[in-house]
Order: C-alpha cells, then structure tokens, then sequence
C-alpha cells in the first residue's frame, strides 16, 4: 500500500481517538456541600480532592461509576493532612472507586462500620480503599458494636492501611457473604499493618473475620497476603475464618496473643506466614484448625509458648453433626512442609475435648469427633532449650498419619515415638526471629502425598521442583529478611514507630501544686509529692500514663480525698495510666479510692498501687459496666477500714465479658473490708477466650468479709486463670476463702486458713451456654 493512502487511515484513527477519549477533572473541594456536589457530577476518570483540614461530622457516600482504566479517584490534597474525626463514615455505593491518603481519627461511626463497600442496599464492585489510617475510631461504649472495613460486593480491596486500636466490640475487618452478589468475591486485604489492638476482656475482639456461621459454606475466595498482624490482642482468634476457599499467605503475626482459626468453612490455603511469639506470653498461638480440606504449608513458627486453643498448631475435636455455629470434625487436612523452633508444645491435637464435662454441657455440645484423614508430613522441630512434649494428644490420633517428620529436640524423651525421626541437625539465625537449617535435616525422604506436587515453592519463593526440602526454608534469599520492617505494610506517609520522649518530673507541695501538674502533665510524666497532707475536694481526673509518688518514701505523705459521696479520688478515663508509689489515700467513708467512668469508657485504663496504705473509702476501686482494664495491681499496700473492696463484677449479662485482663494482689493486708473484698466475675461459657487472670499471693486478710452476703470472701466465679498462693487467712467471718473451677486453670497452694471457712473447688462449674 502507498504511503499516501496511509495517511487519511492514521488520521481517521487519531481523530477516533481524540473524540472518544473521556474528559479527566480534578476537583478541589473546600467543605462537606461542595464534596457531595463532587461526588454527585463524578464521571470515569475523574479526582475529588479533599482540601487539607480536619473534616468533621462527614458521611460520604460514593455514587456513580467509573471503569477499570479510569476510576474515580477521592483523595488528600497531601497525604497524611487531611483528617476525618467525629461522627464520620464512609460508604462505596459504585464501581471502581479509589479511596486514599487520608486518616480517620478522635471520632466514631454513627453507623454500624467506619468504611463499608454498600451504600443502603447496593454494593459496590471493584473498590479500592487504600493508604489510609483508622485509628483510635471507637464508639464511647465498650459493647457498642461496629467493624471499621465492611466488605461487601466483590473484588474490593483493602490495602497499604494502618488499622490501629480498636477497643469496643466487633471485628476489626469484616467480609460479609450474604447475599449472592458477595459470594466468590474475591475481596484483597494486601500490605495492610493490624494493631495493636488492646485486649477486649471478652468474645468479638476478632481482627480480622471472614464471613460468619450462616454463611459458612459459602465459597469467599478472599486473599489475605503480606500484612502485619502486630500484637492484635483483642481475642483468641485473631483471623477466624468461615467462609470456603480463602487463601492466607505470607502475612506476620508479631506477639498477637490469638490464632490464626479456621473456625468454619473449609479448602482454605495457609502459605508461608510467620508466627513469632515472646518469653512473656503464654497466650501468642499459630493455627487452629476446624473443618475440611484445609492446607497448611511453609510456614514459620517462632517462640510460641501457647497451649490448647492458642497451641503453635491446634488441631481440635468437632462436635458429631454439628450445628453450623459450632465446631465441625477436622478431616482431609494436610500439614506439611511447616517450621517450628524454640515453641513449647508444637502440636496439640485433639484440642477441645471435653467428655470429662459432660455433666454440665448438653450433647451438643460434646467434642468428640476426632480429625480423621489429615496428614502431617515433611515438618521440622528444633529447640535448643529442649521441647520435652512436641505431642499433646487430647484424645486419640489414630486419625492422623505422620510422615518424614523431623526433630531435634536434644534427644529428649518424649510419648510418640513414631511421629518424629530425631536428627542432629543445626539452625542459624539468618534475620531477626529466622532460623533456618544450617546442616542438611538429616537423609529422611521427603514424603510425596496426594497434590503435594501443587505445593512448588518454599516460604521465600524458591523453587521446591530443583531443590526439594523437609521445613518451610530451602535456601535462604540474598535480600533483606526483615519481616517487621514497617514500610513494607501500611500507608507510606504515616510511621507506626511511637515517639520516644523523656518524662518530665513535677514536683509539688501543695494541693493547687498538685492539681496544675495533673492538668499540665504529658503521657509518662511523674509527680513527686513533698511529705505532708493534701485535701482534695473533687476526683482527679486520669486521663493519661502518670505516676504519682512520694518524694521521701520514709517520711508521710497523704491524699484525704473530702468528696461526695461515690465519687472517686482518681476518676479513671480512657487511656488513663496510673501508678501511686508510696503515699497514704484516706477517703471520708462514702466515697470511692479508684474508679471508671459510668459510661463511655472507650479505651482501656490501668491503675498500680505500690506501697501505699488505702483506708476508710466505701470502694477501693469500682469498675462500672463496659469499663475494661488491661492491668489492675496493688502491690505491698495495707488496706484497711474500708466497706468494700476491688469490685470488678459489672458484667452479669453473661456473654463472657470481664472487667479486667490481669488483677493481681501481691504482698498486701486486707483488715476489716466488710464485703467484695475482692470481687471478680466473668459469666457466660465461652472455652476459647483467656478469661481473666488472678494472683493473689503472700497477702494476709484478717477480720475480712462480714457483709458479705454469699459468704464467700474471694469471689472469683467464671475467671479462668486464678493463682491464691503463700496467704493467710485469719477469723475471717466467711464460709468459705474461694470457691475455684477445677476444670479450668484455678488453684490454690500454701495457704494458712484459720477460722475463715475453707477453699472449696467444684472440677465442673455449670456457666450459661453463649452460643
């Protein structure tokens, strides 16, 4: 062909292109009318720009659509400047919307999810919300329950995010899967960094959760790849999993004391994440595994010392025709090819057996339905402290074929013999909390099951076709290692790295003194109190980390707090941290010494008394409903003359909550504390959550517990974790010291009882059933 007759053909194309070439705005919006007008006028391809600010009270909802070559774009002026707070949400309710460089803080959603891909009954498609923060965005009551992501529709994503500190009830991330138009989804949760979430005292702390028990069996395909979950503390399961063909791959679990659960729904994908875990833990777990088909491959477990529901790997009994809301018999399951060093009790199968309880539970409640055709094959176990139990069976395992399973535990004896074949195989350290074989694992074959083809690369990618291996490393990659680097995960304008800042020391001598350096002080800052009295007339009110203390622990110095009555000398707040260091609190009899707000206690709180003497207040400390403590200490404190003591029994609904993680009473004297001397319940039986923790130790309580109308002096009912140890109990007017659960982790040893009844320990205690 001619060049000449090329030309009209090319000019034909360019002005085809031109014409169909859709128009591109950027709009620049200054308040929340002209956003709305933006959003109204949006076409494909378009950029609605939010001017740098805070934007208060805003609800935005996305309407319209744009395509897959030019979404519609809602984004910061600067990335990081912008900030939503207040009664704030966002809706997707289009197609290929992006959403980012913004941060949500200092305020709520006033509906049920701070960001949700469905705007009334329309959900969206194809949505991106991505480098952005939520942080801190709970509502002011601690059982109002939200989720801060919604998913709904299909394709959506969730990525580059900081999602930082929910307290109240609720999943962090919900995939919701009613509906046909949000099954097989195909939801992305990519880069993301979880956490901390804080303890949530209670079931619905969940971090991540994927579908729900009605929806159970139905096929989700959500990815969940490359996030870090860092210290997301909020329950026992920190992703539960219930929904068909999800896959999890090469994600972080730093310190989360949680699991990775696979709670309902089965064929789910576990490759190449890593669990690591610390000395002061025991509740950081691995995976839980519950249902069918589930493959469990290349991944990395760390200095994990939890047990049962939170074991490294928690293999659990099911329930014989089971509801869909409770726990399906494990079969069809593969393990293999997984690395674990320096964890406790590597593998716990059988976790949830519970015939002994039979008594008190219904038959439908019973596990007894052991794993069956699951195969464990190709792991490696090292430990060089010496793993005495790598095994705990809690029922049978005849269901579960073990193949070319490697340890080198020392030698060390141990039950099952023919799971493991020992080796005297050595590990280095190749990055931060990564150990990988240094020595050949010994000549054992690698086993070749049924698809084990399909498993073709190590947890870093190599190929596993050239170079075959026992554990989740073949070779470790010449790159960096850093699993916990934080600019691999979340938005790249904001550091999750808190500022360190030196305390500033106040030191005063008078009440006013006092009072200008509580109002004045920072996050961490400590008063020093000069010896001599202070009156207060009014609660202090803690709102922040601070330290009160004595600036001559030899010489007197005491708070007499004048208030009215049931009014407390320190009114805990969210996120107030208090430490009183040897100092006298003496209160008027009808007034409280420590206590929580009555309602919108949003954030944790945390009080330590240290060598202090604590008399003539009504309350020592009173917790009110939906308050939670992470940590409540009187350590080395008299407490003496007061109507009552540590009350922390607010929760009666019975739904597993409790009013605070840790309470520990150590080296103290309790006189004369006429009733809820100590008073600590959790109602509601639920048997994965941790449940509470109580020491009481090397304490003395005398003349204690004569008002006390149940007769019981320590009240402890429902607390899982419950230590009374080295305490003397003398003509206390109770009937009994304890009334303990046997069945779960209370005891009592080397204890003095005289003319204060006795400790009794009922192994079965019947609980109302949640579910």
């Amino acid at each position: 062909m001619h060049t000449t007759k090329l030309i009209p053909i090319l000019l034909a194309f360019i002005l085809f292109a031109c014409t169909t070439q859709e128009k591109v705005n950027t709009v620049k919006v200054q308040d929340k009318n002209e956003l709305k007008q933006a959003i109204k006028e949006a076409q494909a391809g378009d950029e609605i720009v939010l001017a740098d600010g805070t934007w208060e009270d805003v609800t935005i909802e996305l309407t319209g659509s744009g395509t897959e070559k030019q979404p519609i774009v809602l984004r910061a002026e600067t990335p990081g400047e912008v900030f939503i707070e207040g009664q704030s949400s966002l809706k997707f309710g289009g197609d290929f919307w992006v959403f980012r460089d913004i941060h949500f803080q200092n305020g709520f959603t006033p509906n049920n999810a701070v960001v949700e891909f469905r705007l009334n009954k329309t959900v969206a498609n194809n949505c991106v919300f991505t480098n952005c923060v939520i942080e801190n965005f709970n509502q002011p009551q601690r059982d109002t329950q939200d989720h801060w992501v919604e998913f709904w529709g299909r394709n959506n994503e969730l990525s580059n995010c900081n999602i930082i500190g929910k307290s109240n009830s609720g999943p962090t991330v919900r995939v919701q899967l009613k509906g046909n138009e949000s099954i097989k989804n195909y939801h992305r949760i990519i880069n993301n960094h979880f956490g901390p979430r804080p303890r949530k005292g209670g079931p619905h702390g969940e971090t991540l959760q994927i579908g729900d028990s009605e929806t159970s069996m139905s096929p989700s395909n959500t990815l969940v790849a490359n996030n870090l979950f860092d210290r997301c503390n909020g329950e026992v399961e920190v992703i539960s999993s219930k929904s068909n063909f999800n896959e999890y791959r090469n994600n972080v679990f730093f310190k989360c004391e949680g699991s990775m659960v696979m709670r309902h729904g089965n064929y789910c994908w576990i490759d190449g994440n890593y669990f690591i875990g610390d000395d002061n833990s025991e509740n950081i777990g691995g995976i839980r595994i519950v249902n069918t088909g589930h493959w469990v491959v290349n991944n990395y477990f760390y200095n994990l010392k939890g047990t049962n529901f939170r074991a490294p790997l928690a293999v659990m009994n099911g329930i014989p025709k089971s509801p869909l809301n409770r726990y399906n018999q494990v079969t069809d399951v593969v393990v293999a090819y997984n690395t674990w060093v320096e964890c406790k009790s590597p593998w716990h199968f059988g976790v949830g057996a519970n015939l002994s309880q039979a008594e008190v539970l219904p038959p439908s409640e019973i596990r007894s339905a052991r794993p069956v055709r699951t195969v464990v094959a190709n792991n490696i176990v090292y430990s060089a402290e010496n793993v005495s139990a790598p095994i705990i069976a809690y029922d049978k395992i005849d269901g579960v074929d073990f193949k070319s399973n490697v340890i080198n535990n020392k030698e060390l004896a141990y039950e099952k013999q023919n799971t493991f074949d020992y080796c005297d195989f050595k590990m280095k350290e190749v990055a931060d909390y990564i150990f990988a074989p240094s020595t050949q694992v010994c000549n054992v074959q690698t086993y070749n099951g049924f698809e084990f083809e399909t498993i073709t690369a190590d947890i870093f990618g190599n190929s596993r076709t050239e170079k075959n291996c026992l554990g989740a490393v073949c070779d470790v990659p010449d790159s960096s290692l850093n699993i916990l680097d934080g600019t691999k995960y979340g938005a790249n304008w904001f550091s999750a790295e808190p500022q360190k800042v030196e305390p500033t020391k106040f030191k005063v001598a008078s009440e006013e003194e006092l009072l200008a350096a509580i109002k004045k002080a920072s996050g961490g800052d400590i008063i020093e109190l000069a010896a001599g009295s202070y009156s207060v007339s009014s609660s202090l009110k803690i709102d922040k980390k601070i330290t009160l203390t004595a600036a001559d622990k030899n010489a007197e110095t005491k708070i007499i707090y004048t208030g009215t009555k049931n009014t407390p000398l320190f009114q805990m707040n969210p996120n107030g941290k208090l430490k009183v260091q040897n100092i006298l609190l003496e209160g008027n009899g009808d007034n409280f010494a420590f206590a929580s707000l009555q309602k919108n206690m949003s954030a944790l709180y945390d009080v330590l008394a240290q060598n202090c003497r604590i008399e003539k207040f009504n309350y020592v400390l009173k917790a009110y409903k939906e308050s939670f403590s992470d940590s409540i200490s009187f350590i080395g404190c008299e407490i003496v003359n007061c109507d009552n003591g540590i009350e922390l029994a607010e929760e009666t609904d019975d739904n597993g909550d409790y009013n605070v993680e840790f309470l520990t009473i150590d080296n103290c004297r309790f006189y004369n504390v006429k009733s809820n001397v100590i008073d600590y319940y959790r109602g509601g039986y639920d048997e994965s959550t941790i449940g509470g923790n109580l020491l009481v130790a090397n304490s003395s309580f005398e003349k204690c517990g004569g008002r006390e109308e149940n007769g019981i002096l320590l009240n402890t009912r429902g607390i899982v974790n419950v230590n009374i140890a080295d305490n003397t109990f003398k003509n206390n007017p109770v009937k009994l010291v304890a009334f303990l659960w046997g069945a779960k982790n209370n005891s009592h040893s080397n204890n003095e009882i005289r003319n204060s009844g006795k400790i009794v320990v009922e192994e079965n205690l019947k609980l109302k059933l949640m579910y």
